[in-house]
């Protein structure tokens, strides 16, 4: 009988940690497939996990444990220690020595401040791709549009994650790869922000697809300028709405003061 992949790849963890923390020998040959395989079977026990604490399975406080979470999950401890680090360097878990975990509560102050972040560099990218967008690309953006009004509120939100990327991928695309992954850095962290808006705020979903293809229309026929503001007013909207819903009297000075400067004059 073959074994499963994941089933083969955990084998290869074993190989290497043994179990128990310490390292058992294996012919030179074989320790690339053994790095990679442990590697690659990390990154879907991280994949998961964050899955779990994005849509609220594990909400805000839960208490993780390496050895239990290993157990649920089927797999060894090494892939869980890698899969905490990740977590932790996302700011999603607060990990300690003893290796119990808690997932992180939604700190205020650093919600406005990664808004305050994203709506100045996403304005400066927008503006750039105004200029040069091609036909294809808004048809492209047109599509995933589409693809997230079908999705919006179903069942499958990775779905709709996929498609959300995808259009403020097109539409930051001139930019360079340091201000790419600057951007991409910052759009993971709102992701759970966002995914609070959708749970928590009344008509969320019909209200962002009106300010995607706001985006959409702003880039096709209006340039550089309109279609900044409407970023600049579309990013912070998803920021207010969550703090008026969990911290209704932090005042969001970054957030504001940004969407002064990009949006128009608008704060």
């Amino acid at each position: 009988m073959t074994r499963s992949k994941s089933e083969s790849l955990e084998g290869q963890v074993a190989a290497v940690d043994g179990g128990d923390g310490t390292m058992s020998s294996a012919p030179p040959d074989e320790a690339p497939a053994v790095a990679v395989g442990g590697r690659r079977l990390a990154l879907d026990v991280h994949g998961r996990l964050r899955t779990m604490i994005l849509s609220g399975e594990l909400p805000p406080g839960s208490v993780l444990l390496q050895a239990e979470m290993a157990r649920q999950l089927g797999v060894s401890r090494t892939p869980m220690r890698e899969a905490f680090r990740l977590l932790q360097e996302e700011g999603l878990i607060d990990a300690s020595p003893d290796q119990r975990a808690r997932v992180r509560g939604v700190d205020p102050a650093e919600l406005d401040g990664v808004y305050g972040a994203r709506i100045m560099l996403e304005t400066l990218a927008v503006s750039m791709t105004a200029k040069s967008l091609t036909a294809e690309d808004v048809e492209r953006m047109a599509e995933a549009l589409l693809r997230m009004q079908e999705l919006a509120g179903n069942d499958t939100p990775d779905e709709w994650y996929a498609a959300h990327k995808e259009f403020h991928g097109i539409a930051t695309r001139a930019v360079g790869p340091h201000l790419q992954r600057m951007l991409a850095s910052l759009a993971e962290q709102s992701e759970r922000y966002i995914r609070l808006a959708q749970l928590g705020v009344p008509g969320s979903w019909a209200r962002a697809h009106k300010e995607h293809e706001a985006l959409l229309d702003a880039l096709r026929t209006s340039g550089p300028a309109e279609a900044a503001s409407v970023i600049a007013r579309h990013l912070a909207r998803t920021a207010l709405s969550v703090l008026a819903d969990i911290a209704p009297e932090y005042e969001p000075m970054a957030t504001r003061t940004a969407l002064g400067i990009a949006g128009g004059g608008q704060s």
